[in-house]
C-alpha cells in the first residue's frame, strides 16, 4: 500500500526505499459486526480502492463463540477462547466466584482475567511503543503491562477525532512513536444489530458514512514518510433474527440446580447437585425445541478443556441458527425496540463459526504486502504471528496462529 500511496503521490522511488528502511508501523483496525459481503454488497469507495491495493481475504472465519470479547482477543493474541480464558462475552470463574462481564468495568480492566500476550504488550516488553484507541483488553494491566499510550473505552468518541489521535501519535519523535497502534470502530455492529444484516437502506448510510471517516485516515497517512502496515479486520458477522425467533430462556431452565450464565447464542448451565443425564434430559424431552443441549465434555464446541474447562460450565444451551435466547427482561426490551425503530427483525451473532454468516473480514496493505491479491476464508488466530513477523518481534510458541497460513501474501 506503501507503493500505491507513493505513486498517488507522484513520490520517487528513492523516496519509498528511505520510507523502508525506517521502522515498521502496523495499524490494526476492527470494525466491528463487519460482515464479509457487505464491501461486494455495498461498493464503499475508500475500502474498495484499499482492498485494491492490498490482500484481502474472502472472509475471516471468527473462533467459537462468534462474540466480540473472545475474538478481538483472539485476534490480539493468536490464540483461541478457550486457551486465553475470555470465553464469552460473558462467564462464571468459579475459583473467583465471580461473572466476567463486558459491562463490567473492574473486570474489564483487571489483567488477572486475560491469559496469552496480546500484541500491545508483546511490543511493550520488547522495548517498542504501543498505542490503543479502543481494543479489548488494552485497558488491563495484562502481564503488568499497558499500552504506552491508551484510552478506557467510550463509544462516545467520534471516530474522527480516534483517527486524528493517530496523526498525532504518529508526529511523535521517533523514540516516543507508537509501532503497534490498534483502533476500533462499533458502526456496523451498531447498525447490524438494530436492523439486521439484510435492511440494505440502513446498513448502506452507516457504512457510507464509516467509509468517508475510513478515507480520511487513508488520506492523513499519505503524508507520513513511514513504512505503514493498515490491517481492516472484524471480530464477526451477524445473522438475521425475527422477533417471533426469540425463545425465553426462564422456562427452560426452571427447576435445573444450577448457575445459569449469559443468553443469547451460548448460555453456560455449571450444575450444583444435579447430573447432566438429569439436566439434559430435562432440557431435551420437555423443553428442547429449536435448541441444542451440548455436553461440554464432547468438545463439540471448545475443543481443548485443559486450561479453562471451569469457565466454560458443565452443558452449554446453543438455539439453532436465527434464534436467539433471552430472559423475560430481554423479551421486554426487544419488543420496545420494535417498536422505538419500527423493526420485527434483528441482527445477532455468538453462533458456530461453521456458518458462512458469522464471518468477518480482513484486507491489508503495506509495503511487504502483495497488491491486488485475494486469499479464501482462514481462522483469525493467524494474524497474530503475521504482525510479529512484519514488526520483528518473536511469535510465542504457546499461541494457536501459524505464520505458514499469511506470510505468503508477502512479497519476499
Amino acid at each position: 500500500m506503501r507503493l500505491f500511496f507513493c505513486l498517488l503521490l507522484g513520490l520517487s522511488s528513492s523516496w519509498l526505499a528511505v520510507a523502508q528502511e525506517k521502522e515498521p508501523v502496523v495499524i490494526l483496525i476492527s470494525l466491528d459486526g463487519f460482515r464479509y459481503d457487505y464491501v461486494e454488497r455495498f461498493e464503499p469507495e475508500n475500502l474498495s480502492r484499499f482492498i485494491q491495493s492490498g490482500t484481502a481475504a474472502e472472509g475471516l472465519i471468527p473462533s467459537f463463540p462468534s462474540k466480540t470479547f473472545p475474538n478481538h482477543y483472539t485476534i490480539a493474541t493468536g490464540m483461541k477462547p478457550e486457551h486465553h480464558g475470555v470465553v464469552d462475552n460473558t462467564f462464571y470463574n468459579p475459583e473467583k466466584d465471580q461473572v466476567y462481564s463486558i459491562g463490567n468495568r473492574d473486570v474489564v480492566t483487571d489483567g488477572s482475567w486475560y491469559g496469552g500476550t496480546p500484541l500491545w504488550v508483546l511490543a511493550e516488553q520488547q522495548g517498542m511503543k504501543a498505542a490503543s484507541y479502543f481494543f479489548v483488553g488494552s485497558e488491563a494491566d495484562i502481564q503488568g503491562v499497558r499500552p504506552s499510550y491508551y484510552y478506557n473505552y467510550d463509544g462516545k468518541v467520534p471516530n474522527l477525532t480516534r483517527v486524528a489521535k493517530v496523526f498525532e501519535w504518529l508526529q511523535l519523535p521517533a523514540d516516543q512513536r507508537p509501532q503497534m497502534i490498534t483502533l476500533y470502530f462499533s458502526d456496523m455492529d451498531d447498525v447490524g444489530h438494530g436492523f439486521g444484516p439484510n435492511n440494505d437502506g440502513k446498513l448502506r448510510e452507516r457504512l457510507f458514512r464509516l467509509d468517508r471517516e475510513l478515507g480520511a485516515l487513508f488520506e492523513g497517512l499519505k503524508s507520513f514518510d513511514l513504512p505503514i502496515y493498515l490491517f481492516l479486520v472484524s471480530d464477526h458477522g451477524m445473522v438475521e433474527v425475527p422477533r417471533a425467533n426469540l425463545i425465553n430462556l426462564e422456562p427452560l431452565v426452571e427447576g435445573l440446580d444450577a448457575r445459569v450464565v449469559n443468553s443469547g447464542a451460548l448460555v453456560h448451565l455449571h450444575l450444583a447437585d444435579s447430573t447432566k443425564k438429569e439436566a439434559y434430559q430435562k432440557l431435551i424431552e420437555s423443553r428442547g425445541k429449536n435448541i441444542h443441549v451440548i455436553d461440554i465434555d464432547d468438545r463439540e464446541y471448545y475443543k481443548d478443556l485443559s486450561l479453562h474447562r471451569d469457565l466454560m460450565g458443565d452443558l452449554l444451551i446453543i438455539p439453532d441458527l436465527g434464534y436467539y435466547l433471552t430472559d423475560s427482561r430481554g423479551l421486554f426490551r426487544y419488543q420496545n425496540r420494535a417498536a422505538s425503530m419500527k423493526t420485527e427483525v434483528f441482527g445477532e451473532h455468538g453462533f458456530s463459526p461453521d456458518y458462512p454468516q458469522m464471518q468477518g473480514i480482513f484486507y491489508a496493505a503495506g509495503p511487504r504486502i502483495q497488491a491486488g491479491k485475494t486469499i479464501p476464508p482462514f481462522s483469525n488466530v493467524h494474524i497474530y504471528p503475521l504482525i510479529c513477523e512484519i514488526l520483528g518481534l518473536p511469535i510465542p510458541k504457546d499461541i494457536d496462529g501459524k505464520l505458514e497460513v499469511l506470510k505468503p501474501i508477502l512479497n519476499d
